[in-house]
């Protein structure tokens, strides 16, 4: 039983620490898809927002020496999401206004983010990856890391950004559901036409389902740069599009997503830390054969999911007003 509880309290944060990016970029995508616009621009959105947390990571302690490094990594996270924001503005102008072919339109911005930050890195630093050394994890969460059980799981060698997302998260999820703003957002991508008919400005709505798409991805980009890398070099290693992954998997429901994300992080955790879990150091399998288990689990749920697929109806289709 102490061998259980030991195992569990050192892999329960590593799993967290892997879903909540996930989740977060998922939800970011399960916005704009609502609102009715399909944005496959979140892997480069994850990649413009981590290059800008890490770049103003690096000034912010440059600058001011003595700033406590959790204070930087809330910093970057909202820097993250401000540059999340102005990246998918392009996205949004293109589909809404300009009512260019949603897919290529994202899939310029993927394209581009990471020559642009690779570009960047080179021409101020003169290396191919910024390098972030701090130690940004938390040991021990004071007076919550002493609740029996829970404590251990959830409050130990965590990250100030995985306990934000979480907040964020729950927050989005009361604001798609709950709220006037939700109602309208939903209804665009359901009916558009409808919406109009009852006083509500579609383009105003999308152009707000993809900004927090945009907000929510550089987001996690940036949580995503803090918690797993050290120097960053314009990869996130297909986090983006396994967020997509999730949230089509999850039927576009904010729950099942934070469940289909769970599942995945823990073929992450496999993949990742496959040479420490009992048994599987055992195995002498390849360690590429591991680290491609999430995709080839992407594409295993995404067969058996995919038959009962319930996108928003209106989803990729541009909009213009007073169509019928």
């Amino acid at each position: 039983m102490n061998e259980f509880a030991g195992f569990m309290y050192y892999v329960m944060p590593i799993i967290i620490m892997n879903m909540a990016p996930l989740a977060i970029v998922a939800l970011g995508g399960l916005y704009t898809e609502k609102s009715g616009v399909i944005n496959i621009a979140l892997e480069g959105i994850m990649i413009m927002g981590a290059f800008t947390a890490v770049y103003a990571s690096i000034v912010l302690t440059g600058w001011f020496a003595g700033m406590p490094i959790q204070a930087v990594v809330l910093l970057g996270l909202l820097i993250g999401a401000l540059l999340g924001v102005l990246f998918s503005l392009a996205h949004a102008f293109a589909s809404i206004h300009m009512k260019s072919n949603q897919i290529i339109s994202a899939t310029a911005l993927n394209l581009f983010a990471v020559a642009f930050t690779v570009f960047m890195a080179r021409t101020m630093y003169g290396v191919r990856r910024l390098p972030f050394t701090e130690t940004i994890m938390i040991r021990e969460v004071p007076l919550f890391a002493n609740i029996p059980v829970l404590g251990p799981l959830f409050f130990t060698n965590a990250y100030l950004s995985t306990y934000i997302i979480i907040v964020i998260f729950a927050v989005s999820m009361v604001i798609l559901y709950k709220t006037r703003l939700g109602l309208r957002l939903r209804s665009c991508g359901e009916n558009p036409q409808a919406a109009e008919s009852l006083g509500v400005n579609v383009y105003k709505i999308r152009y707000v389902g993809v900004l927090a798409s945009g907000a929510l991805a550089g987001m996690g980009g940036a949580a995503y740069a803090f918690t797993f890398q050290r120097q960053f070099g314009g990869e996130v290693f297909g986090f983006g599009f396994l967020a997509l992954a999730v949230m089509i998997s999850g039927q576009w429901k904010p729950m099942r997503i934070l469940l289909v994300a769970l599942f995945f992080s823990i073929m992450r955790l496999i993949a990742t830390q496959s040479d420490s879990l009992p048994g599987l150091d055992q195995l002498n399998l390849p360690s590429q054969l591991y680290r491609m288990l999430p995709y080839i689990a992407t594409i295993v749920v995404l067969a058996f999911t995919s038959k009962r697929s319930q996108a928003p109806r209106a989803a990729g289709e541009p909009y213009e007003s007073g169509k019928r």
